[in-house]
């Protein structure tokens, strides 16, 4: 991998969410980060100066919209207008988590649809090609009236069970913690050739789950639970509680975005889950780190799609 021209039109730009994955992607292309600084007026209102030339330049600016949401989320606004004011070619949008996906529809009555908001959003500011992964709904897609890519973390999550020598693969069995997730579990399954199990909950509010039954015969088995977020990790624990008790071997669990708020950690260690396998769609802070959570990078995924983006060759083959 990496960009075939040096003299390239290529700036890639990261805001404060994710420095790290930032710097991984562009070296990954082969780049330097691209010259800005992020400053605050003694109010608060955020303040973005871009220090190189980018007229002409395909811009992609890596900003995840993770907690802080609405600081991240402003901070990619403001850059989006200034990369455009700038006599930028393409503005392009690199948002390994989308914060707000899962307001994606009015499931009561006088609800907002964030997940679109925050679309208008960023197309009013001026973005002309949105990369994202694992959106919480696939269907977000069709709030965006401009380019997207929407990448997937699930090949990623696989090989690494694949290639773990700990795993016993050949009874294991993936398990979705919910019905909206069983495309991703049969994706996942169908790499690992596992047949694969469904966790029937209801939720009576939101971060509480209840877990009512097991669609599949767990017993003697490795299951291994796939989510796409893992946010107070309610869910995952109970999840895995019951799986244990319905005759499961051991529960490994993985997910694409580590939202890990509140009480999660600590739920996270006090759980039957052996190993949580994560990307790192979402910086984790130092007391998030612990040994139970496995953090895989997205930076080559991510990387490669760049490439291809701006060496106008098509991204569809890591679609999967």
């Amino acid at each position: 991998m990496g960009i075939q021209n040096t003299n390239s039109k290529l700036k890639i730009f990261s805001l404060n969410s994710n420095k790290e994955l930032a710097e991984q992607i562009a070296e990954q292309v082969g780049l330097p980060l691209g010259k800005s600084s992020v400053t605050h007026f003694s109010d608060g209102e955020i303040q973005i100066n871009i220090e190189e030339s980018i007229r002409g330049c395909d811009v992609f600016i890596v900003q995840s919209t993770s907690q802080p949401v609405n600081e991240n989320l402003m901070e990619l606004l403001i850059m989006i207008d200034a990369v455009k004011r700038a006599s930028a070619r393409t503005v392009n949008v690199v948002i390994p988590y989308y914060g707000y996906a899962r307001q994606d529809r009015k499931a009561r009555s006088r609800e907002p649809i964030t997940a679109k908001l925050v679309a208008n959003l960023l197309e009013t500011a001026g973005a002309t090609r949105v990369v994202v992964l694992d959106l919480h709904a696939p269907q977000i897609q069709g709030f965006f009236d401009i380019l997207i890519d929407h990448l997937v973390a699930v090949p990623l999550l696989s090989d690494h069970f694949l290639n773990d020598p700990n795993i016993d693969l050949e009874n294991a069995i993936i398990v979705s913690p919910d019905h909206g997730g069983v495309t991703r579990a049969r994706k996942m399954a169908d790499r690992l050739k596992a047949p694969i199990a469904i966790i029937d909950k209801r939720r009576p509010r939101p971060n509480v789950a209840e877990v009512m039954n097991i669609v599949g015969n767990v017993e003697g088995k490795t299951a291994i639970i796939i989510d796409d977020i893992i946010d107070t990790a309610g869910t995952i624990s109970i999840a895995a509680s019951a799986l244990i008790e319905s005759g499961a071997k051991e529960v490994y669990a993985c997910c694409t975005h580590p939202v890990l708020s509140g009480p999660a950690v600590q739920r996270i260690q006090d759980s039957v889950i052996k190993e949580l396998v994560v990307t790192n769609s979402i910086a984790l802070a130092d007391e998030k780190k612990i040994d139970k959570i496995k953090q895989l990078t997205v930076a080559p995924l991510l990387a490669e799609t760049i490439i291809r983006v701006h060496e106008q060759k098509s991204v569809s083959t890591l679609f999967d």
